[in-house]
């Protein structure tokens, strides 16, 4: 829906706190039940943590909120490596009934078996708990990493230009930790009311540089696709180019 929106706050801090404001914003529009995608990283971090502080916890209607994630590492949720496992410790085991947290289930044969069971839950959330015409979720999450990718969608990689299967198996990651993951697809996490990509620190201005650019990596492609698509980043890492692709 037209090109994505940039905005620059001044730390992290302030990014965290933004990124709190859209996502209960979100959820309030929704008087049914609401479908968050979660993603992994220090930036994320912040905000899980936030919403673990008295202030927000008390704005969000928790039992109605059902949290997913965007990709993960081939590990035990109780490995330092998990996704999960970290939005677990920063806010969903202190705040989000057990029902409502649906975790990509690393504990299968295979990162592939892993993706089909996945994905299998989330069309059953699509079938059971979405009407017709909305989207699967209210709102996903990104990162992007220091190769322009989102999720576990690298670049060159064959996941990154999936266009059916809505999960998969990465056997490889593309940066370190060099462990099997397993991701949503662009067309899945496309299917959101807002997508907001966040990134934050002066690391992340050369490849926030190349995907503005419009360079051909999965971060550039990633976009809502019938609803708000938003680039959330701190001034440390705004590069000099002041439009998302």
């Amino acid at each position: 829906m037209g090109r994505p929106h940039v905005i620059v706050e001044a730390d992290t801090a302030a990014l965290a706190g933004r990124a709190a404001q859209r996502l209960v914003a979100r959820v309030t529009e929704n008087n049914g039940l609401c479908a968050i995608c979660l993603t992994g990283g220090s930036t994320p971090k912040r905000l899980y943590e936030l919403l673990a502080t008295p202030e927000w916890r008390a704005r969000l209607p928790w039992e109605r909120i059902h949290w997913f994630i965007g990709d993960d590492r081939f590990v035990p949720e109780n490995d330092p490596l998990s996704n999960i496992g970290m939005a677990r410790l920063a806010f969903l085991d202190a705040c989000a009934p057990p029902e409502t947290i649906h975790p990509i289930p690393t504990d299968t044969a295979s990162p592939d078996e892993a993706a089909r069971l996945y994905e299998a839950t989330l069309r059953d959330f699509q079938a059971h708990a979405r009407t017709s015409d909305a989207p699967l979720f209210d709102l996903v999450l990104l990162g992007v990493g220091p190769d322009g990718h989102i999720a576990s969608l690298f670049p060159g990689y064959p996941a990154a230009t999936e266009t059916q299967r809505w999960v998969v198996g990465v056997p490889k990651a593309n940066v370190a930790p060099f462990v099997p993951r397993v991701s949503l697809t662009l067309p899945c996490l496309a299917q959101c009311r807002e997508m907001l990509l966040m990134a934050s620190g002066a690391e992340k201005r050369a490849i926030l540089t190349r995907v503005f650019a419009g360079e051909d990596l999965p971060a550039a492609h990633a976009s809502s696709k019938r609803g708000d698509t938003i680039w959330l980043i701190d001034k440390a890492a705004a590069p000099d180019i002041g439009e998302a692709p």
